[in-house]
């Protein structure tokens, strides 16, 4: 189900080794470079910049269908092969010749193969270039601009164009000299982009228009995402298009026109959303999609990134102590976060939740593999690692301890947003859709399931069944019993997403809610908007058992407490332990060490509820019959 082998694991071989390993995604970055509208690119940049870009890309430690996401994305397209047509010569009389016949093995011959060799169509074919709709949100530093333009060049080269917008909380609205100081930071971040090699283009000018799209098929019915303030038109979008067809990156100010023609400053957030919208519903030249229309000079203006570029970093946690969300479910988690945003984060973080409705009305229009990232110019590198993997800096779904001393955890974190799924939990058999999760187990698994043994072992011991989405994705906890132990085994049953959602953060969503339900329950990293237990209760360990050979067992070792192989070597037993009774052991033997100095904590102490149960759940598992008929 899912792959985590890594690039970045070649980090600490010879380089040509990383190279052979990382070979997809730096083929497409080269060709990037090949193709591009510069150049003078290695002339600027010098070595030093090309390493660096290297680097980033294998520090973004993309897995195998991290990559194939990417080529799917941004790869060179392949075309239909041109035939030429040749009008067929008149026959021409010629007298008799007698020509000597050949042995077969000497007979020249003749290929018929017109088509490039792979090798050779990976470097002259271009990267299919993609837009990302930037804010920039200053106040910042010269040097801090260069950082930022650095991170844009790095996304430009790799196929994502940035169409720039800029904004400054220190704007006051209506106050003199306003429009100079808005035009003289557009200046700053242009020069900030030519001086790291890049071209940009100044758009001074309003782009969008105030008021709702006269275009009713662009607006949406019994959609609870608010429409944007602005609109644009398709001729409104022809300087961008002009600007990206010439190899430069556009810079917009935050200005619309209203309905007298008059230029007047607006929120930049108002200027994004309609121009996400307007993009994501610009009518392309119907050249663009011929066979001569595949020159770096075109791009898909629909936007496939959103990037929210600023001091502060990504949106405070509820769960986290204030530390940013990795990654936001906006379907399930949207209203909560609000709900639970802090006080004292309005200072902190005053514009987190403004740039969190900015992202759902964003998304709403972009293609459903979109992603928005709130990020702070101190990490103008991790923009690679999101444009390649399209995933959090780091898994939202490990241990809550490991996240906790996990260095690549600050104040500054980016947080990652997706559309994502509606989750719920589900407590009573007849309320499971059993077509549509006999569908989801048989899609993901690749077996046919025995429904009458499964549903009649579901009806004495199923817990629960948590759903993402309609059934896209499912967790099935049951209720198992051994000999030795009064209290079941909460036994993870099945884990299942659909093909076409593995990778785009469901995998995430639905182990967090997991996560909630068993072992973390109890504890304020538990409280959720699923309907589920929201926090309470006491947490209970979790087992499960995957086939030895499951290439999903490397992701389960990073989530998992413990394994064990079990008898006949063909299941591997996994468990995650309750983290609330592991919090009160390790504070139970910190005042025993103080008091008595006879007990010391270490990896290998057994708690006395914990003899024996090792050998029960092994019991227990292993009796469970086969689900697939």
């Amino acid at each position: 189900m899912l792959s985590c082998k890594s690039t970045a694991a070649h980090l600490k071989i010879p380089i040509s080794s990383a190279h052979r390993a990382s070979q997809h995604v730096l083929r497409a970055s080269l060709a990037t470079i090949r193709g591009s509208h510069r150049a003078d690119t290695e002339d600027v940049e010098g070595d030093k910049s090309a390493n660096d870009f290297i680097l980033s890309i294998l520090h973004s430690n993309p897995s195998i269908r991290d990559t194939k996401s990417y080529l799917a994305s941004f790869g060179p397209r392949k075309l239909a092969p041109v035939v030429p047509t040749i009008s067929k010569p008149k026959p021409v009389q010629v007298p008799a010749v007698e020509i000597p016949s050949l042995p077969v093995d000497e007979s020249p011959s003749v290929s018929l193969d017109t088509q490039p060799s792979p090798i050779i169509s990976s470097i002259l074919d271009p990267v299919y270039r993609r837009t990302a709709l930037v804010k920039i949100q200053g106040p910042f530093t010269d040097r801090q601009l260069e950082s930022i333009a650095t991170g844009m060049i790095y996304l430009e080269k790799l196929g994502l164009v940035s169409v720039v917008v800029v904004d400054h909380d220190d704007w006051t609205r209506g106050e003199v000299g306003e429009r100079a100081r808005v035009v003289e930071e557009v200046m700053r971040v242009t020069a900030a982009l030519e001086r790291q090699g890049s071209k940009a283009r100044p758009l001074l000018e309003p782009i969008v228009r105030l008021g709702p799209s006269p275009d009713t098929s662009s607006q949406r019915k019994g959609s609870n995402v608010n429409e944007p303030e602005a609109h644009t038109l398709n001729r409104d979008l022809l300087p961008i298009q002009s600007a990206l067809r010439a190899g430069e990156i556009p810079v917009l100010t935050p200005v619309a026109m209203d309905s007298l023609l008059r230029s007047v400053r607006i929120h930049s957030n108002d200027v994004i959303a309609a121009l996400v919208r307007g993009m994501a519903n610009f009518e392309t030249r119907k050249a663009a999609h011929s066979h001569t229309d595949t020159s770096v000079s075109e791009v898909d203006l629909t936007p496939l990134r959103l990037m929210i570029i600023n001091r502060e970093g990504g949106i405070p946690s509820y769960a986290r102590s204030g530390y940013p969300h990795l990654l936001i479910n906006l379907d399930s988690e949207y209203h909560y976060i609000q709900n639970t945003f802090h006080e004292p984060w309005q200072g902190s973080h005053p514009t987190a939740l403004s740039n969190l409705s900015l992202a759902q009305i964003c998304l709403s229009y972009m293609p459903p593999t979109s992603s928005a990232v709130v990020v702070s110019h101190r990490s103008p590198k991790s923009l690679i690692a999101n444009l390649i993997t399209n995933k959090p800096i780091v898994s939202s779904s490990l241990p809550h301890a490991l996240l906790q001393g996990n260095r690549k955890l600050t104040p500054h974190t980016p947080t990652l947003i997706r559309r994502g799924l509606p989750i719920n939990v589900i407590k009573n058999i007849t309320d499971i859709d059993k077509p549509k999760l006999k569908t989801l187990l048989e899609r993901s698994f690749r077996k046919t399931l025995g429904e009458e043994a499964f549903y009649s072992r579901l009806q004495k011991h199923l817990d629960f069944v948590i759903v993402a989405g309609d059934y896209d994705g499912a967790a099935i906890v049951t209720k198992e019993f051994g000999k030795g132990f009064d209290e079941p085994i909460s036994y993870l049953d099945k884990f299942a997403v659909l093909p076409e959602h593995q990778g785009d953060g469901t995998v995430d969503f639905l182990w967090v809610a997991l996560h909630d339900e068993t072992y973390g329950s109890g504890l304020p990293s538990s409280v959720n908007p699923h309907g589920g237990k929201q926090g309470q209760g006491q947490g209970y360990d979790l087992v499960w058992r995957s086939r030895a050979d499951n290439p999903v067992n490397k992701w389960y070792f990073e989530r998992s407490s413990g394994h064990l192989r079990l008898p006949g070597g063909k299941w591997v037993m996994f468990w995650c332990d309750a983290e609330m009774r592991l919090k009160a052991d390790v504070e139970r033997r910190r005042l025993d060490v103080k008091g008595t100095g006879k007990r010391r904590e270490g990896a290998s102490y057994v708690e006395p509820d914990e003899k024996g149960r090792l050998k029960y759940w092994m019991d227990a598992v292993d009796s469970i019959p086969s689900s697939w008929s």
